[in-house]
């Protein structure tokens, strides 16, 4: 994932877990968060409610492993931006990114 999207441009920061995620400074200056679902220790979904708990309101494309329906946030959080099943289409995932990017803040 780090060489896809570095190859195509982007500043890209990675980090062990969802929980050094959240506790790394400027968290909540990122511009777009891609993060897989099912991780050790808290998984995806756990992590968006948290930030959305903290009034942080970054855009999240999640990638998973079980295609079936999407996963439920809280009802105060705002929805991912998209879902990707893996194997998933990289051109689709950096159109889907380059996409949020450009989007007007």
């Amino acid at each position: 994932m780090d060489g896809l999207l570095r190859s195509h441009g982007h500043h890209v920061k990675t980090y062990a877990s969802a929980i050094d995620f959240l506790a790394s400074p400027g968290s909540e200056n990122t511009a777009c968060l891609i993060s897989d679902i099912q991780m050790p220790g808290m998984t995806g979904i756990q992590m968006y409610d948290e930030l959305s708990a903290r009034g942080i309101h970054i855009p999240v494309i999640f990638i998973t492993g079980h295609p079936s329906a999407p996963p439920k946030t809280r009802a105060y959080a705002v929805e991912p931006v998209a879902f990707f099943p893996k194997p998933f289409n990289c051109a689709e995932l950096i159109a889907c990114l380059e996409s949020v990017l450009n989007r007007p803040t």
